[in-house]
């Protein structure tokens, strides 16, 4: 079926995420598509452009309303694009946040060979670049940042290596990559196959309990990658002994994990992640799987609430 989005040529039609600009009609088609133009948010300001991250043209938006009172950056897992996040964005508008997210490189409309990466610390030259781009903004502080997964691996990093401050926030980390779930197989299968192999199938998982979101993914989402890169794979495997050596932070992020969640090795990363930080406060869900941000609509409701509380 030829996909009714174009990642190439819609982020050469977008301007700098700072100016503003009029969206044409293929971005507008690409809001509606994924319900981030929020009709039932009338009157916020939201932006949709690109941002220089390093090597890569990441496409970036900006959901803000009319005072906010503080601004929430979002970033996204493993696959995942801002197209599947308007329930975080939904609950950032009404704590009252500007919203800041992006499509990490190589993923849904940003540059870069499809679900790859070099080195993780591109990922955190993307992070570096939104929170320039927030500072250009002037959106408020203090600046909360929420990861799911492999995006809530993004914002752990950057948390074990920045002081807590009075303009950073909050860290959110939904459902937070350390280790994958299975990893010792993975990493020998990893050595057996990278000199022969680039890239896998993907296998697509029951990562969500909600049905209606397992079928969008693998039937109806243009941007979803299908393949595995084996470089993507041997960045994590680089990565995982680095932060796991990583030295403990005064920071106290809050973490959310599904008790369900076959994705990642969570009983290993949360006894990372509690010595890595300073009485992180924990939330367990026996009813969620992994992909946390499209949970069933109660689990999203009990964890939104958690977070409201605390942030």
């Amino acid at each position: 079926m030829p996909s009714p989005i174009d990642p190439d040529s819609l982020r050469q039609q977008l301007s700098p995420l700072r100016s503003a600009a009029e969206l044409g009609a293929d971005a507008r088609c690409y809001q509606r598509y994924y319900g981030l133009d929020l009709p039932h948010w009338p009157g916020i300001e939201h932006r949709l452009g690109c941002i220089d991250a390093q090597d890569h043209e990441v496409v970036a938006q900006l959901w803000c309303p009319g005072q906010p009172v503080a601004t929430l950056v979002v970033m996204h897992g493993y696959y995942d694009h801002m197209g599947l996040y308007r329930h975080v964005v939904d609950w950032g508008l009404q704590m009252g946040f500007a919203v800041l997210a992006c499509d990490l490189p190589g993923h849904g409309l940003s540059s870069g060979p499809r679900a790859s990466i070099d080195e993780f610390a591109q990922y955190q030259a993307v992070l570096h670049a939104l929170l320039n781009e927030a500072a250009e903004l002037q959106l408020p502080q203090p600046v909360h940042l929420l990861g799911q997964s492999t995006g809530a691996a993004i914002v752990l990093d950057y948390l074990l290596g920045h002081p807590q401050t009075a303009a950073l926030g909050r860290g959110i980390l939904l459902a937070p990559l350390v280790r994958p779930h299975g990893w010792r197989w993975s990493r020998i299968s990893y050595e057996l196959v990278r000199r022969f192999v680039r890239q896998i199938p993907r296998r697509f998982s029951e990562n969500s309990g909600d049905p209606d979101f397992l079928e969008f993914i693998r039937t109806r989402d243009p941007l979803q990658p299908n393949i595995l890169p084996t470089a993507w794979v041997g960045a994590l495997a680089r990565w995982i002994p680095r932060i796991e050596a990583a030295p403990r932070s005064a920071h106290s992020p809050l973490i959310v994990q599904g008790e369900l969640d076959m994705t990642v090795d969570w009983r290993h990363n949360l006894s990372v992640l509690e010595r890595k930080f300073t009485a992180p406060d924990v939330l367990y869900l026996p009813g969620a799987r992994h992909h946390l941000v499209n949970e069933q609509q109660a689990i999203r409701r009990q964890y939104f609430e958690f977070l409201s509380q605390r942030v």
